[in-house]
């Protein structure tokens, strides 16, 4: 018989790596970081500083097997269109990347779940490059 309903797993990673709040640290740890990027700063809206982390918090979450609100909230994340308008360069994956690698490390993840996080926002940032233009 074929199971139509997709089955949730026993422990997402959302709940394994300590839910909301791992969540919460990561993406403010993260924008501590891009507020000083002189490139990628400007790319968000200075009136919606809030707005983009909790979107992003939202984001991860849903991701990572946690609440569907991203979802309920925005729809479908459509990530390469929501990214289009702005002109991310390797040089804005690369700083992007950087600004991430310093919140994931403090979180203080194990070994595997650092590496499982890790190598799926690595992913993720490669395919937002939209432009190999300065």
């Amino acid at each position: 018989m074929i199971e139509l309903t997709p089955k949730v797993p026993e422990n997402p990673f959302y709940d394994q790596i300590g839910g909301h709040p791992t969540f919460v640290a990561l993406v403010q740890k993260f924008y501590e970081g891009v507020a000083t990027d002189p490139v990628l700063a400007p790319m968000y809206p200075a009136d919606d500083w809030d707005g983009a982390i909790r979107r992003l918090t939202l984001f991860l979450e849903q991701y990572w097997g946690g609440p569907g609100t991203y979802s309920e909230e925005r729809g479908h994340p459509r990530l390469r269109m929501r990214h289009n308008p702005f002109k991310v360069n390797p040089d804005a994956r690369d700083r992007w990347l950087a600004h991430m690698r310093v919140a994931v490390d403090s979180i203080e993840l194990s070994p595997a779940d650092r590496d499982l996080l890790w190598g799926y926002l690595e992913r993720a940032a490669h395919a937002m490059v939209n432009t190999f233009d300065e």
